[in-house]
Formats: C-alpha cells, structure tokens, sequence
C-alpha cells in the first residue's frame, strides 16, 4: 500500500507515534489509509450540513475496513459573492482547492480518497486533484436543495430571486413579492436546486464514471443520500485494497465525450466547459473545444431544467430516473464501455435504467431540440471560441443582430442597465472580466437577470470575456476568447458596432471591416492590471485564456 511509506519499517516508528497520537492503532497499520476531502463551510448552504455527512462517511470507512483521515478545504458561495469583489475569488479558489488536496494527500500519502463537494468551484477544484493524485477515488456530493415554494404555491429558486430583482427595479413586482422569494426560494441546505453550475458538475461526475449513479440528483440530507455515502465508502475499501481504478484510467477523452453527452443533453451550465477542460489538463488529455459542437450536433436536449424550464427542478430529475435514465435514453450517442469506479462500464450502469416521466426527460425521438443545449461559437469576435447555453436561449431565436453598448466592468453595466441605456436591439459587451483582466472572470448573473427581470430576455444580448452563473438564461455569450486584457478582439468594440450571433452556424461576427479593426488594434494599449498584490495578483499573473480551462502556469 502506499501509505507503508509513512507506517512500515523501523525508522518510521515516530511517524507511527504521530499516527497513534491520533487514535491509530497497531491493528490499523495493515489496512488501507483513505483520506476524506471534505468541504464544510458554515456560510455556504450546500455545504452547512457537510459536517455531519462527514462523519457519517467517515464511519462507513471504518466499518469497511479502511482507517479514515478527514480533512477540509475552503469554498466560496458563488450566489452570496456576486456582484461584488468577493466574485473573483471564486474562478481562483478552484486553483487553492485543487492545491490543497494535492498537498494533503501526497504529504501523507494516503492510498485512496472519498471527495465530498457539492457547489460551485469545489467539485471541479477536487476533480483536477484527483487527476493530479491518481490514487483510487470517489466523489460523492452532498446533494442538491429542495425547490422552494412561494405563499400561491410556484416554484422557486435563487435565480427567481436575481430576476425578481429586475422585475422589482422595473415596478413589476412589489416589495411584498421580493420579500417573498427572499424568504421561500431557498428552502433547505443543498446546491442550489436547479441545473446550474453545482448541479452540472455533480451530475457529470456520474457520467464521467467517478460518482455512484444517484450522486448528483438525491437530494441533500436524505436517505438516499446517506445510504450513498456508505455504498462509497465500502467501494473505496475495496478500490484501495485492489489499487485501482484510479482516476486517470477512467478519465479519457471517451469519459470526457460522455460527461459532455449528458451536459449537452441537460443543456448544463456553461461552466462545466471551463471545468472539465481543467480537468482534462491535469488528466493530461487533450479536449478540443470543436469537439463539443459535433457532440452537440449528435446529442439531443431531452431535460430541460431550471432557469431553462423554471418549474423543473433536480429534484424533479431524479424522480423521473435520474441521470441514469438520462445516459440509457442517449446511450446510442455514449461510449459505452468507459470504465466507471464501481467496477462496471458505463453501459452496464445505466443498461437497465428507466424514465420514470416523460414529462421531465424526452425521449430523442422526441426532443426539445435534435441538437443540443450546448455550443461553442466562433468568429472574428471569438478567434478561440465563446460558449452558449443554447439550452437556455428562447427557441425562436436563430441570429441575433444589434448594436454594441459597450461597458468596462459588471459594475458598470449594471449601473448602465438599471440606468436605462440598455434596450431591445443592444448587445451587451462587458469585457476586462476574463480570467486575467476580472481577474478571476467573475459570473455575470446579476445583469443577466436584471436583463431577463426587465423583460428583455429576447430582445437584448449579452457578451462578455467573463463568465456566466449555471442559473443565467437568454442571448449571453461568454468566455470569449481571447479576452481583452490579452488584447483579444472583444477590447476593439465600440458603441454601436453591429454584432451578428448566429446560433445555427455557430458564428460570432463583429460587422467591422478588417482595416477599421487594425487601427483600432495599434491604437489598442493593454490596461494595468486591476489588482497586483495578493492572492489576486498573483492570479492574473498566471492565469491562461478560458480556452484551455484557465488553468495555470
């Protein structure tokens, strides 16, 4: 075992008497260490119960046979961190999560690892570790929250919230009606309950092959959940004694084909693409961006889930057959015989899954779409491509044409959009917010909502070097690449330049003539960075373009 580098021979007697120190006994030397990733955090709701679903995975170790070492990270509650400078540390934390990981695992060298993530950049942060690592690994999530219900009975989650925001500042909802999606969108602990970012993530972990089928859609703090916990927990046991699988060896790119397949057929965050293209960097497994239009031109959107459809909800997802159901519905598109870590391919996990309702997963014959909720556009805007929830754009939009209303910062748009200068016809540019000019691409929900709160969810596009909340829905294009403080073609727009989206041909096109953007380019000076001390600046400095998943270098 890998941990009788810390427990074997003579000259580890004082590391035997730091483990002993810590309740370890003569007995446990022989069997398998296996470290815990938690993530508990008091300030973020799909975290708040992680200490109690800690020690309950920590005790089915124990009773399975393995020694286990519990350990946390940070988080970051994207939803609590908008708006404000607390967003961009979100994007960086998933470097310090990842890091962290890495370091207890390997200073310890422990032989196997149980994660426990569930929102927003510490499912991916423990996914790039677990590639890092490569010991035997498991993820098991700690849930999604119930949907929350208002006073006449409508469903609600956080993003009802962020557009009632909108609707509030446009008179179209009264303080008694804000109050009440403050006090009822979020009703229990969990990840925020519909398909955004947490969601996506934990969902692909199944199809990936690192989860146990169940993990991203059994609600928080129930039986399902636990009795989850504990099937991981005695698969790790075994998985640590027989040294394998291990995470690269399930992590291909025909894994990451069937994590993409699933996410194209949820119409998931835009997000999970930064991700898993991080993930596939430390897996040392090169993923095109090209490769997820010709998944998207194959998969059909067959669940479609809040913000998409606001009355669906995950939890509504798992009842229907979960992401199971989902995968056997679309198996014909899915490389069948990726390994997974319960031993058995991913054919053999979802062969004899079933849809429970038709209502929340299609059949493909009959999909919202033949193709699917994803896609990655490209053009004189986007050289290196930009991402699209298409899944979340109103059907009837095709291309969209309108002139650029140009802003500096989120900060600035929201000023410009609460302030009147944003109206049917415009497309939003709010550019310096990629990975290295934010720094840290902070999500754009707020004037993504503000936009749909208002009304103008068809009639305004948004486009921007940053990035969006798994929650936004409408015309928004982000993660355009390069980013303007690389000096990429998104810093060379001006007000009233026309803008051409074209979902369909998967164009995004600036209509101005090559020799205008070449006086405009020489005469383009690269800006200070925003931040240049601490964590912060340290970040801008190492950072690489949306395009190849910001990882760092």
């Amino acid at each position: 075992m890998r941990s009788d580098t810390i427990k074997r021979g003579h000259d580890r007697a004082p590391h035997r008497a730091l483990l002993k120190a810590t309740g370890v006994t003569d007995a446990d030397m022989g069997k398998p260490f296996i470290g815990i990733a938690n993530s508990y955090i008091d300030i973020v709701p799909g975290h708040v119960h992680l200490k109690e679903f800690g020690d309950l995975v920590k005790e089915a170790v124990r009773e399975a046979g393995g020694v286990p070492f519990l350990f946390n990270t940070i988080g970051v509650d994207d939803g609590i961190a908008m708006g404000h400078i607390g967003m961009r540390y979100s994007l960086p934390s998933r470097e310090l999560i990842a890091d962290c990981v890495e370091t207890v695992m390997e200073a310890h060298q422990l032989d196997a690892m149980i994660c426990i993530p569930n929102c927003d950049k510490i499912t991916p942060g423990m996914l790039m570790a677990a590639m890092r690592i490569n010991v035997p690994t498991i993820f098991v999530s700690g849930g999604p929250m119930a949907a929350g219900r208002l006073k006449d009975g409508r469903r609600a989650d956080l993003i009802s919230v962020f557009e009632g925001v909108g609707a509030h500042a446009m008179g179209a909802l009264d303080d008694a009606g804000l109050k009440d999606l403050e006090d009822n969108a979020c009703p229990t602990c969990g990840s925020c309950s519909g398909m955004f970012t947490a969601n996506s993530m934990n969902c692909l972990c199944e199809a990936l092959g690192l989860a146990l089928p169940g993990n991203g859609t059994a609600l928080a703090k129930s039986a399902e959940r636990e009795a989850l916990a504990k099937a991981a927990a005695r698969r790790i046991v075994e998985m640590a004694l027989a040294g394998g699988p291990r995470p690269r060896e399930i992590v291909t790119v025909e894994a990451l084909d069937n994590a993409f397949a699933l996410d194209i057929a949820m119409g998931g965050s835009t997000n999970t693409v930064l991700h898993t293209l991080a993930i596939a960097h430390e897996a040392g497994v090169e993923y095109p961006l090209a490769r997820i239009n010709e998944l998207s031109a194959r998969v059909p959107y067959i669940c479609k889930v809040s913000p998409a459809t606001p009355d669906v909800h995950i939890e509504d997802v798992h009842a229907a057959g979960g992401v199971m159901a989902i995968l056997h519905e679309i198996r014909d598109r899915l490389h069948l015989d990726a390994l997974t870590v319960t031993g058995l391919s991913l054919g053999e996990l979802c062969r004899d899954a079933a849809v429970q309702d038709r209502r929340v997963i299609r059949s493909v014959d009959e999909p919202y779409s033949a193709t699917g909720g994803l896609a990655m556009l490209f053009g004189n805007l986007a050289p290196d491509g930009a991402v699209l929830k298409v899944g979340a754009v109103d059907p009837s939009i095709r291309v969209f044409r309108g002139r650029a209303v140009v802003f500096e910062s989120q900060e600035e748009a929201l000023v410009g959009i609460f302030g009147g200068r944003v109206a049917a016809g415009h497309v939003v540019v709010i550019r310096y917010e990629g990975p290295k000019g934010g720094p840290g691409m902070p999500e754009m929900l707020a004037p993504t909502s503000a936009i749909v709160g208002m009304g103008l969810g068809k009639d305004v596009a948004l486009i921007t070097d940053g990035r969006f909340s798994g929650g936004t829905r409408g015309i928004c294009l982000g993660h355009i690449s390069p980013e303007a403080a690389e000096g990429g073609p998104i810093g060379l727009v001006q007000d009233g330049d026309e803008i051409e989206i074209d979902i369909v041909g998967r164009g995004l096109t600036l209509a101005v003539a090559p020799e205008e953007l070449g006086r405009r380019a020489a005469a383009w000076v690269k800006p200070e960075p925003k931040v240049q001390r601490g964590w912060l600046g340290r970040y801008a400095r190492m950072v690489t373009s949306a395009n190849t998943g910001a990882v760092l270098k």
